[in-house]
């Protein structure tokens, strides 16, 4: 050992020493007497609820965040998952459960006042890498509590399916958001012969997901079972409990999934700059494989911030704020992505789109989802007499095919859809075979998100304007509110002017009229794909004979074509039921 002829000269060596393994790297820092390396930020929050920027938000409901990754539930808390009502903190808890975060305030929020939620830099993944930023967005409250009860509004597999691969996992879908809390190995559960199955349980999205430990049994029959003590972020139980059966074939699945679609397409030129990006599946998914770590959006190299969520076949980024007009964009969806038996996309998929030359005029369009894969879709009913011509898919959800009445529909070979000689196009069913049912609760899914959408928008341009009476008017794009009905005088014409990629959106409280021989005229290069009708009246929408109409039409009603009254270049998309006596209907 080296002697030091006073302690000035040992400290000094001390000094010495430290520096030197500071520099090597040699500290232990990591436990192992290997280099110390500093925990990188990360990008791990992947979808919220509420959504940045949602309306009409329920009082009483819990906020959700879900990562990307597992996250250290000891930095998940109210000191790093915040809610604000301006300046002021709101009281509440916070759970950490699988990969979602909830926030439960200890009260009912304020009805009609604006929120903002954040997660902060303190919250950490399970290797001890922070997010890179603070994760802040904001949401407005309604007026009243969420009071309905969710539902499974699909399951995979499906009930009484056979052939039913080995090493599946089990999927339930909900028609609205659930508490990740509620949704548990107690709540979902698989049986065969009453004896219980070992597995793990995992939510992401509107999908619940039981994943059992080992292989099942070859061609026996089991029993999957969601009980009411699942409940959505309002706190509501599901009415009654979701049981269904399936049974296994021979083999295990180990078929690689494909993205069968994506919206935008490739190469697609013109997109409007609030466009989110989407991506079919042929196959369901594992939805905690589809992040923003396997699907992500960049302009040149630079990723695009954005949250990532899915819900039936279909996954969406959901770009934070709007594209860059006269901008290409490339979207990626990696084979990190794996169906439900774990197998990954064979190769990633990847495709382009640029979006617009120039801003639009008006308010951003109403992103339709999977709606607007649809000419007529409805939840209730489509029924038709007379000769009636639709070009375009039309489909029903969540009631069955008995309420598509008047079609002479014949089933196609594959059991997922059927078609008519009145129907240029296909009819889709909740009762349709798989993957039918997951893209019917989607498309209605979508239809009710574009809807309350469509009557949140604040800032309107004119509010009643000309008393709700139409005719005679012409509208420069923009967001129009009306307190009541509207309505078009027999034979008078509503004209729209404005050029392709500008919007109107007509927020309309009560019902609409269309009298005799009354129509819509496009203007100026105006298309009808970014003309949207919300009727929230308790009657809905009447095109009476010979009438001429176009554009999106959400209804929160029923929607009735009375002889003769045509849609051309639009979309009836019906809360309730479509009623349809002699008619042409033609999407976009």
């Amino acid at each position: 050992m080296k002697k030091f002829k006073d302690w000035k000269s040992y400290y000094a060596f001390i000094l010495l020493l430290c520096g030197f393994l500071i520099i090597t790297g040699c500290s232990g820092g990591d436990g192992g007497g290997g280099t110390w390396k500093k925990p990188e930020p990360i990008d791990a929050v992947s979808s919220t609820k509420p959504v940045d920027g949602e309306t009409g938000v329920p009082v009483g409901n819990k906020l959700t965040v879900t990562f990307s990754e597992e996250m250290d539930p000891a930095t998940i808390n109210t000191t790093t998952f915040t809610l604000k009502e301006g300046t002021t903190a709101v009281s509440g808890t916070v759970a950490y459960s699988g990969v979602t975060a909830v926030f439960t305030p200890t009260s009912d929020l304020k009805a009609s006042t604006k929120y903002t939620a954040t997660i902060t830099t303190g919250a950490k993944n399970l290797a001890g890498n922070p997010l890179a930023n603070d994760y802040v967005w904001s949401f407005t409250t309604g007026a009243t509590k969420d009071t309905t009860a969710p539902l499974v509004s699909s399951t995979d597999p499906s009930n009484l399916e056979t052939g039913i691969a080995l090493n599946r996992s089990v999927a339930a879908t909900f028609d609205e958001e659930m508490d990740p809390l509620t949704i548990t190995t107690t709540t979902f559960t698989l049986d065969q012969g009453g004896v219980a199955v070992a597995g793990a349980v995992s939510y992401a999205g509107l999908v619940a997901t039981f994943n059992p430990t080992s292989d099942l049994t070859a061609l026996t029959t089991y029993t999957a079972t969601i009980t009411t003590g699942a409940k959505d972020l309002g706190g509501n139980a599901l009415a009654a409990n979701k049981v269904w059966t399936f049974t296994t074939g021979t083999t295990a699945d180990t078929t690689a999934p494909t993205v069968t679609s994506t919206d935008p397409v490739d190469t697609a030129a013109g997109v409007i700059v609030s466009k989110n990006v989407k991506a079919t599946f042929s196959e369901a998914m594992d939805p905690l494989t589809i992040t923003k770590a396997t699907f992500t959006l960049d302009q040149g190299g630079v990723a695009v911030a954005g949250a990532v969520s899915y819900a039936g076949l279909v996954a969406t980024f959901n770009p934070t704020s709007d594209l860059t007009a006269g901008t290409t964009y490339t979207a990626t969806i990696t084979t990190g992505a794996k169906d439900l038996a774990g197998n990954a996309l064979a190769a990633k998929k990847v495709w382009t789109f640029t979006t617009v030359a120039a801003l639009p005029l008006g308010p951003a369009a109403v992103d339709l989802g999977t709606a607007a894969d649809f000419a007529i879709l409805a939840k209730s009913g489509i029924t038709t007499t007379g000769v009636t011509l639709i070009t375009g898919d039309i489909g029903v959800s969540p009631i069955d095919s008995t309420a598509m009445t008047g079609f002479g529909e014949a089933m196609d070979a594959s059991g997922q859809f059927s078609t008519s000689p009145l129907v240029v196009g296909k009819l889709y069913a909740s009762d349709y075979g798989v993957p039918t049912p997951a893209k019917m609760t989607a498309a209605i899914s979508d239809l009710h998100t574009a809807y309350l959408d469509a009557a949140g928008r604040t800032t309107p341009d004119g509010v009643d304007l000309y008393a709700g009476l139409l005719e005679t008017r012409t509208f420069p794009p923009g967001l129009y509110k009306y307190n009541t009905g509207i309505s078009i005088a027999a034979a008078g014409t509503v004209t729209l002017n404005g050029g392709p990629n500008d919007v109107w959106i007509f927020q309309i409280a009560g019902d609409i009229t269309v009298n005799p021989g009354a129509g819509v005229a496009l203007t100026g290069g105006a298309v009808a794909e970014n003309v949207f009708w919300q009727a929230g009246g308790l009657t809905g929408v009447t095109f009476d004979t010979t009438s001429t109409f176009k554009g999106i039409i959400m209804a929160a009603k029923g929607i009735e074509f009375r002889n003769g009254a045509t849609l051309v270049n639009g979309r009836a998309l019906a809360e309730t039921n479509v009623t349809l006596i002699g008619n042409t209907i033609t999407e976009p």
